[in-house]
């Protein structure tokens, strides 16, 4: 999979920045603080994705899909 496929399309949009940033003027420490905050903004959205299908099952539970 090409990542201008996933990428939104807006050439501003921050996703897209943030894959295209240079990482080679980063030190090794400064490229371990940007995974940590990758991955705390990963679950972030998983957190989210979760409530989301946990809400829909809740929905469909009570509307007895």
């Amino acid at each position: 999979m090409d990542l201008d496929d996933i990428l939104p399309k807006t050439p501003g949009d921050p996703l897209t920045l943030l894959v295209k940033q240079d990482l080679d003027p980063l030190s090794v420490e400064e490229l371990h603080g940007r995974i940590a905050v990758l991955e705390a903004e990963i679950a972030r959205a998983k957190s989210k994705i979760e409530r989301a299908v946990n809400h829909r099952a809740s929905a469909d539970a009570l509307f007895k899909r």
